[in-house]
Parts: C-alpha cells; sequence; structure tokens
C-alpha cells in the first residue's frame, strides 16, 4: 500500500496535521480532498523517492554472480566476454 503525503491548501493547518500529513491508501481509493480532522482543503503533494544513502559499487565477480554477462573494452568498438 502506497504511503501518500498531503498538505493543507490554505494556510496553517490543525495542530494533528501541522499543514503536512502522510496517509496509507491503497492505490484504488481517491484522492483526498480534506484533511481528515480539521476538513481544510488539501493537495497531494510528490515526495523524494527512498533510496539508499550509500551505494557499494558493483564489482565484476558480483555482476557474475547475479548472472550478468561482464565484457571488457579492449580496443574502440571492440569488447571481449570476461
Amino acid at each position: 500500500m502506497p504511503i501518500y503525503e498531503y498538505e493543507v491548501a490554505s494556510e496553517g493547518g490543525c495542530k494533528a496535521c501541522g499543514g503536512r500529513f502522510e496517509l496509507r491508501r491503497s492505490a484504488d481509493r481517491p484522492e483526498l480532498n480534506a484533511c481528515p480532522v480539521c476538513k481544510k482543503p488539501v493537495r497531494r503533494v510528490i515526495s523524494l523517492p527512498n533510496t539508499p544513502r550509500i551505494a557499494k559499487p558493483l564489482s565484476v565477480s558480483d555482476a557474475k554472480k547475479a548472472g550478468f554477462t561482464v565484457f571488457e573494452k579492449k580496443e574502440k568498438g571492440v569488447y571481449e566476454r570476461q
């Protein structure tokens, strides 16, 4: 079930929502038009995706273990399978 972020369209908001809140709703439900607590109109906000902060570089051996074919560049336009 996705998590949607909403913010109050007008200034302010109630103490419960603080003007911005997250809500877990199924994708087939209609978009929320008002804050469930203060009933002020809201709009959905597009949030940043959740990605790992530190990504380990993929080594050749890790790629081979994962089932990828690894090629090495020999000269311009020529690659050889490792």
